[in-house]
């Protein structure tokens, strides 16, 4: 699932750490837009300091190295999950690989996702049974890799019938007939986790599922409403911020050497003789790019994308799905640190869970045309208020309570006049071509499978070149997850070995925050200081620059929306906004208008002009 805002094309600012110092100039922009977002750049001409061991160079010159090398074996337009996941693959197998895309990374599709890494009991019953099973491995894998992201999730359904869709089911899964979509009893949900447990266990560290009778499961959770018959709870996992996730997969693959070329804020418009043309979208510079191969990640644009290319398509049949969340305690509460997955009388599903001392509520289905803008209407959100009071019918929400709220189109195959509920969520890759050059395109594809997806997909690519592959990333620890400390005890030894000049509090913060990567960030701080935000002293000034220059920053929006989850927890403020734009026009050599400009941009549902902080 995504979000609308600009995961389209692609591209990358140079790699920067945190070892070095040194003095850059930033020449200027003029607009740089996206069909849902628009980022406005102006005029910037002041010296700035950036933190930077290796590849240290100038920020007008942050494609230098595409200009003097214009060329790789592999170019990937789109950088939302699965376009960097087949990047980082690709370039730890040494591949010259470059990832293109044209808003900020990880800044589209992948990011209005509902913040889960689940395996789908539901597309059970549609018969997607291999996809199940990916999808479970790949869950338990990631709580391996990644566990400084990815935890597991207790999930609660609340049943109100005992045989509801039984007779439906079985026709679906071996048919494949659509029909109407009809709520699941408790039958049909027994059948279904005894096949999720026998798919997902991991030799045992998942819990099976349970069933509990009325009076049980309202004395777990006395807030539900008591018409329910049953309820069903077992375990999948979440991420609480996916963005962060992928930063790390995208920092993998930079890291693999100077072979591996990541650039946000550079688009694909075209092709002539020589390649394909690339347009910095800070600037309006194009320049082109040869490659051996083409990888077309651009989700729920690919069709747009091939169109650019020249390649008229219709692999694609998105649909939108919409997100709420809100700041009310009762519910948070009522929650009882578990995610509620259920469904309304027509079949369509619907979930909440706790999450930032929030609660995330999503989601719809909803058939979009992706020249539309793409926002959460108020119909959706009344959709969600009304089914959230099916489940806890005595708790009071009201549109007061929303801090934030999101949309974004899922990348599905194009099926016709098809119930988008039974749209298959898998993924395939369709080969093509521009001229001599192979064009392969993902079609589907969803945030739990990314790195086997990528694998896939890299796989295709290497054979095409002829490379066999060097290494694995199946048991490969994701960024900050290497060497992440599990116990309780790990965790204090690591902390008290990095709690020299910081708290300890603090150190286990940003332990957090950034998994193992929090030691780049606890020895920038060792030397700059660690003085807390005024408005949000959660984060610090120099944890906020560390940030700036080793993670692709170009806009104010890349730091409050992505970088970290101020915007999604709703702890935006205009006097935040200003503070941090303060510390970016330092860092980066903004002019005062085009710090103003930075600021008025920032909107509260990402994807649309609603709610600007103005």
């Amino acid at each position: 699932m995504h979000r609308a805002v600009g995961c389209l094309l692609g591209a990358s600012l140079t790699w920067q750490t945190l070892l070095h110092v040194c003095a850059v100039k930033l020449h200027a922009c003029a607009q740089g837009s996206h069909a849902l977002t628009k980022y406005i750049c102006n005029e910037a001409a002041e010296d700035m300091i950036v933190v930077s061991p290796s590849k240290v160079a100038k920020a007008d010159d942050r494609l230098s190295s595409l200009r003097l090398t214009p060329s790789a074996n592999v170019l990937i337009i789109g950088g939302g999950i699965n376009g960097i996941a087949t990047f980082r693959d690709l370039a730890l197998q040494g591949v010259n690989v470059t990832l293109v895309e044209r808003s900020d990374f990880c800044s589209g599709a992948s990011a209005a996702s509902s913040h889960m890494i689940h395996g789908g009991v539901r597309y059970l019953e549609n018969g997607e049974l291999r996809l199940v099973k990916e999808s479970l491995m790949e869950r338990n894998r990631l709580l391996a890799s990644a566990p400084h992201y990815v935890r597991p999730l207790k999930t609660t359904i609340p049943i109100f019938s005992l045989v509801s869709g039984l007779l439906a089911a079985p026709i679906r899964l071996f048919t494949h007939a659509q029909g109407k979509p009809k709520e699941r009893g408790a039958l049909l949900i027994k059948v279904g986790l005894m096949m999720y447990d026998l798919f997902g266990r991991n030799q045992g560290k998942m819990p099976r599922h349970s069933f509990l009778g009325r009076q049980k499961s309202l004395a777990q959770m006395p807030h539900m409403n008591p018409d329910i018959k049953f309820t069903a709870t077992y375990y999948d996992a979440a991420m609480d911020n996916p963005e962060r996730l992928a930063l790390d997969v995208l920092r993998d693959g930079v890291e693999a050497g100077e072979h591996a070329r990541a650039f946000n804020y550079v688009s694909a418009m075209g092709v002539d003789t020589q390649g394909v043309v690339l347009r910095d979208e800070l600037t309006g510079e194009t320049f082109t790019v040869s490659a051996d191969v083409v990888v077309n990640t651009t989700g729920p644009w690919t069709d747009l994308t091939n169109e650019v290319l020249g390649q008229k398509t219709s692999y694609m049949g998105g649909t939108k799905g919409s997100h709420i969340v809100l700041d009310n305690p009762t519910l948070f509460e009522a929650c009882d640190g578990r995610e509620i997955f259920f469904e309304n009388s027509d079949g369509r599903i619907v979930l909440m869970y706790p999450i930032m001392n929030r609660v995330l509520v999503g989601t719809t289905d909803i058939p979009v045309d992706m020249r539309d803008e793409i926002v959460c209407t108020d119909e959706e959100v009344d959709y969600f208020f009304d089914l959230v009071s099916r489940v806890f019918p005595h708790i009071e929400i009201d549109y007061s309570q929303i801090v934030y709220r999101y949309s974004g189109v899922r990348p599905l195959p194009a099926t016709g006049d098809v119930n988008p509920g039974v749209v298959s969520r898998d993924y395939r890759i369709v080969e093509g071509a521009l001229g001599s050059t192979p064009l392969l395109s993902l079609v589907g594809g969803k945030w739990t499978t990314f790195r086997a997806l990528g694998e896939h997909l890299a796989d295709e690519v290497l054979k095409i070149l002829g490379i066999s592959r060097k290494i694995s990333t199946v048991d490969l620890p994701i960024g900050g997850g290497k060497d992440f400390p599990m116990s309780a005890g790990e965790r204090a030894r690591w902390v008290d070995a990095h709690s020299a000049v910081l708290p300890r509090e603090r150190v286990e913060q940003l332990l957090r925050r950034y998994g193992t990567y929090a030691d780049r960030i606890i020895s920038h701080l060792e030397s700059s200081g660690d003085e807390a935000l005024a408005h949000h002293p959660e984060y610090s000034r120099g944890e906020i620059e560390a940030v700036i220059h080793n993670e692709w920053v170009i806009n104010l929006s890349d730091v409050v929306h992505r970088r970290t989850s101020m915007a999604f927890s709703g702890q935006l403020s205009g006097p935040l906004l200003a503070e941090l734009a303060d510390i970016m026009a330092i860092q980066l050599g903004w002019s005062s208008d085009h710090r103003t400009d930075q600021v008025s941009s920032v909107t509260l549902e990402e994807g649309s002009s609603l709610w600007a902080l103005n």
